[in-house]
């Protein structure tokens, strides 16, 4: 994906849970384990980014989980969108920044299909336990990032009976 800018991108990162464990992926040109996610595109919304990655990187239908309460109100030039759970400015280098919503979504299968043209060093779902392995190097925002999002969903299973 191109840069919509040369000095700063929106950007969109999805914490999947499924069964008890979130999904993370090796990035395949920094070498860590990140959520699954990547840019905006100009003719989408942030909730639809978020869908769009995590279908092209690893070929899952995800829903996403809502962060309070939606409206629904609108119509064809208004609509409520999901808002992300942490919404975070990181530098990618000297010159460019990302602005980056971070979204936590299910899912109703554990199969990753992986594209060709997503590479990937790895892609492997993460129970709570090895989120905190030092044999992974987790930087510490993804696992705060990843345990919320085991938390929030094993949460929601307690409150709804289901999930």
């Amino acid at each position: 994906m191109p840069h919509i800018h040369d000095k700063i991108d929106f950007t969109v990162e999805v914490f999947v849970v499924n069964k008890g464990k979130v999904l993370l992926r090796k990035h395949d040109k920094y070498k860590i384990w990140l959520s699954v996610g990547g840019h905006i595109e100009l003719d989408e919304d942030p909730n639809r980014a978020a869908v769009r990655e995590v279908k092209e990187e690893v070929g899952l239908d995800v829903t996403l989980l809502p962060n309070g309460e939606i409206s629904g109100i609108g119509d064809k030039r208004y609509k409520e969108l999901i808002p992300p759970r942490f919404l975070n400015i990181h530098d990618i280098n000297d010159t460019h920044r990302h602005i980056t919503l971070v979204y936590f979504a299910t899912c109703d299968s554990d199969g990753l299909a992986m594209s060709e043209d997503e590479k990937s060093d790895g892609c492997r779902w993460f129970t709570r336990a090895e989120l905190g392995d030092p044999l992974y190097g987790l930087k510490d925002n993804v696992r705060m990032h990843a345990e919320r999002a085991l938390i929030e969903v094993a949460g929601g299973a307690d409150r709804q009976g289901k999930r």
